[in-house]
């Protein structure tokens, strides 16, 4: 039951982080909710290993909400940018 727990805790926070970063980031990105919920976990790792970069720890850690944030842009950004090259 924990387990279940955790991953829907996981799946509300990637859906916050990545819609969050789908409104900030101009453009369309034509993805759905699952799209925007593996973004917003992606993020939140990608963020964890950048404060990890910065301070210490474990490299695969789960990051608090404005890294995950800033994690998840970077990852829509890259992504954008490589679909307008392969057009």
């Amino acid at each position: 039951m924990e387990l279940l727990g955790a991953i829907l805790g996981w799946c509300l926070f990637g859906v916050l982080a990545g819609g969050l970063a789908r409104l900030l980031v101009p453009g369309p990105q034509p993805m759905g909710c699952l799209g925007t919920i593996l973004l917003g976990v992606a993020g939140s790792f990608t963020g964890g290993f950048a404060v990890w970069l910065l301070s210490g720890g474990s490299p695969l850690q789960p990051s608090g909400f404005i890294a995950s944030l800033l994690g998840a842009i970077v990852i829509l950004v890259l992504a954008n940018r490589n679909r307008r090259r392969r057009i």
